[in-house]
């Protein structure tokens, strides 16, 4: 098989990334600066701050991915890159770096959908089997998606309000920890119980569709309530019953849409693919009620933001010859499909 190299590239939010995929499946580099510890004091993402330092890491990551992977630019076969959805002005950076190297290389241009590239990162542990399911759950989306074929998308479910991502970071903020809270908090829920019973939005409804922001308000008015009586709360069982609601409405949803659609694989992916909570969940229920699915989890290192997961995105638009021009721009508010 002949060899692909794609350098891809990723700034959609707080994390500057490039990375040198083969033939979307080997990782030759993948280089993630974080910039997390900039918007801790802020207690969330700041996008002029991320854009900033989008500019002052962007080259410097590229050669490093590049130098890592031990290949030139006339090894090159394209340049792929994250064109929404994100923060319009971190895109911006990527999607101009992208346009420069496959300019001055005479490269083509792909783009890419930031979530296609999570759902994607799981092609670096297991091969695809279509038809599939993936649940993405990350800070901005909550998603079920349908997979017929390589690079079609189609949402079956999504959130009608917080994503899952989001909802912990705000509950994270109530109970007065950095950000971001979600790992912390799945920490937290491993030492509580679930005493407290927060509700399970649209659970029984007929569909697929998700909503978070009912529990946030209902965790919310329970610590104010026992702040006003002077009340003393258990921040570990607030933690556990908090994510034992997410869990049940994530996992029974994701299990009743896997049954109805028959598909051979389900994949988990985005940044709340990290929770631990989730990953024991989600692979108990599979194995007790749907054993004959394949359930495929990305290790740690794939579930946040990287450009690997991109390059494998970006290997199947390759295979299509779907390629950019010289007039891409960022797509802030990019739907998946």
């Amino acid at each position: 098989m002949e060899k692909n190299w794609i350098l891809a590239i990723e700034s959609s939010c707080d994390e500057t990334s490039a990375a040198v995929i083969e033939n979307g499946e080997v990782i030759l580099s993948n280089i993630v600066a974080s910039q997390i510890k900039s918007h801790m004091r802020f207690g969330g993402v700041v996008p002029e701050i991320a854009s900033r330092h989008h500019v002052e890491q962007i080259t410097l990551i590229i050669e490093e991915a590049m130098e890592e992977a031990n290949v030139t630019y006339d090894d090159l076969s394209a340049v792929a890159v994250t064109e929404g959805p994100g923060l319009v002005g971190a895109l911006l950076i990527g999607v101009n770096a992208a346009k420069a190297v496959a300019f001055a290389h005479n490269l083509p241009l792909i783009a890419v959908n930031h979530m296609a590239g999570h759902i994607y990162s799981n092609k670096f542990v297991h091969s695809m089997k279509f038809p599939l399911l993936a649940l993405v759950v990350s800070g901005g989306h909550t998603e079920l998606v349908y997979m017929a074929e390589d690079g079609s998308y189609e949402i079956i479910g999504e959130t009608r309000d917080d994503a899952a991502g989001e909802a912990y970071d705000k509950i994270g903020r109530v109970l007065g920890l950095p950000y971001p809270g979600g790992k912390i908090i799945d920490e937290m829920a491993h030492k509580g119980k679930d005493v407290y019973n927060f509700p399970r939005a649209m659970l029984k409804e007929d569909n697929y569709d998700f909503s978070f922001s009912g529990l946030k308000s209902s965790f919310i008015n329970k610590v104010h309530n026992a702040e006003q009586k002077g009340e003393e709360l258990d921040a570990n069982d607030l933690a556990a019953s908090f994510q034992a609601s997410v869990i049940e409405v994530l996992v029974t949803k994701t299990l009743r849409a896997v049954k109805e659609y028959d598909v051979n694989q389900l994949l988990l992916a985005g940044g709340v693919a990290a929770n631990k909570g989730l990953r024991e969940a989600l692979s108990d229920a599979m194995a007790k009620e749907a054993p004959e699915v394949e359930l495929v989890i990305p290790p740690l290192s794939l579930c946040g933001d990287n450009a690997a997961m991109i390059g494998a995105a970006g290997f199947v638009e390759f295979n299509k010859q779907q390629f950019a021009g010289y007039d891409l721009n960022a797509k802030p508010g990019l739907l998946l499909g």
